[in-house]
């Protein structure tokens, strides 16, 4: 992997880190970002309060509060509740020169403890067989849709959909991307995985993105069981079960405004 969804142009000071944005942050909506790539930036900050505290990220809860260009962005972050057991952090991602933030990420971090005895999982391991064709719209896809390697299943017998999906770019150039990070530079997707309406007809846009995770996830590929239910007053909401290659590690919900092109 050579590219990268942001690369750091300043260091750290006490306004945070501003990164440019790559065209890889692209969503299909427009000249306006994905939600992975916010979501797995604000979520390297929060790992980053942490690091060698004895704690793990519990809870992921962005809320996008305003349209994310991809243009340089500023990010930082604090811890709003600190505590040796139970913490909560915030990171926040601003556009340089405006103190209004674009998207939030508040994260619940819990401390570690052998429960290696009782441990246990509701759902069993996701198992992949052969991709099917991508989604028709996913052939015109660019910017984010070409970062990610995407490998469609056949629906579950309930008709939720399921997609294997695994990062192929960095986060920030030239430097590590955790597994926690790479799950969240895919999660957003669960919105598309899960669609249940044409989008040549209709736009379903997440305003927000929540993981709860019970165990932190390994490696690189990560399987999204998703279904989305829509309302009838233009209010629709994605849930997703979320695999690694170990198994179940957590799952996360996105609410949607929708409306007919």
């Amino acid at each position: 992997m050579t590219a990268s969804y942001y690369r750091r142009v300043d260091d750290s000071g006490p306004d945070g880190v501003t990164y440019e944005s790559s065209d890889l942050t692209r969503s299909n909506w427009g000249q306006l970002q994905h939600g992975s790539p916010p979501l797995a930036m604000l979520t390297r900050e929060v790992e980053q309060l942490i690091a060698g505290s004895g704690q793990q990220i519990a809870r992921l809860s962005l809320d996008i509060l305003g349209a994310i260009p991809v243009a340089p962005v500023r990010v930082r972050a604090r811890v709003q509740r600190p505590g040796r057991r139970i913490a909560l952090l915030e990171a926040e991602m601003l556009t340089p020169g405006d103190d209004r933030p674009v998207a939030r990420l508040s994260a619940w971090a819990l401390a570690r403890s052998d429960t290696t005895a009782v441990a246990s999982d509701r759902h069993a391991p996701l198992t992949r067989g052969p991709a099917l064709p991508p989604p028709a719209w996913f052939a015109q896809a660019d910017g984010y849709a070409t970062s990610v390697r995407w490998r469609v299943q056949p629906d579950a017998p309930d008709g939720t959909a399921i997609a294997w999906l695994s990062p192929q770019v960095h986060l920030v150039d030239g430097e590590p991307t955790t597994a926690l990070q790479r799950l969240a530079m895919v999660v957003d997707s669960a919105n598309g995985v899960g669609a249940v309406l044409n989008v040549n007809e209709y736009m379903f846009m997440n305003t927000d993105t929540v993981v709860h995770l019970h165990r932190m996830p390994v490696g690189t590929d990560f399987g999204l069981r998703a279904r989305a239910s829509i309302g009838p007053d233009g209010v629709g909401v994605t849930t997703a079960d979320l695999f690694d290659d170990k198994g179940f590690v957590g799952t996360s919900a996105q609410a949607l405004l929708v409306q007919r092109r």
